[in-house]
């Protein structure tokens, strides 16, 4: 875990739900599984199991109200490289959990490697080892 337990770290977990939500919506078929995902990544990330519910509440709000990604990505970008991999395993596991990345989903997981400073062989790799996971 690397996020201590504070209002701010509890926002920013929030955040960090929102664009995993946003990549689960994407698609327009946002399923149970993609949610048990969501749920997995914010407990390796810190969250507390209690308030677990309460901050996909929040985080589904904040996506529907929000029109950019950058508002999800702003802090993000800031964190350790290890890190920032298991937002992105976390991505690539909602696009690839019904086996299939649509155009949309590609195209913002190009954006977010961008904007999260990501390189492409890294972003390739991850997406590559997660796509084989899936089929499994």
């Amino acid at each position: 875990m690397f996020f201590r337990k504070n209002k701010t770290e509890n926002n920013f977990l929030i955040k960090i739900c929102a664009l995993l939500i946003h990549a689960a919506k994407i698609d327009e078929n946002y399923t149970n599984s993609e949610e048990e995902i969501i749920k997995k990544t914010l407990l390796e990330l810190g969250s507390n199991k209690n308030e677990l519910d309460n901050t996909i509440k929040e985080a589904k709000i904040i996506e529907e109200n929000s029109n950019q990604i950058l508002d999800f990505t702003r802090e993000v970008k800031n964190l350790a490289e290890e890190d920032k991999i298991k937002i992105i395993e976390a991505l690539w596991s909602i696009i690839y959990s019904n086996e299939d990345a649509d155009i949309y989903e590609t195209n913002l997981m190009r954006r977010l490697a961008g904007l999260l400073y990501i390189d492409s062989k890294t972003m390739g790799d991850i997406k590559n080892r997660i796509k084989i996971k899936n089929l499994r």
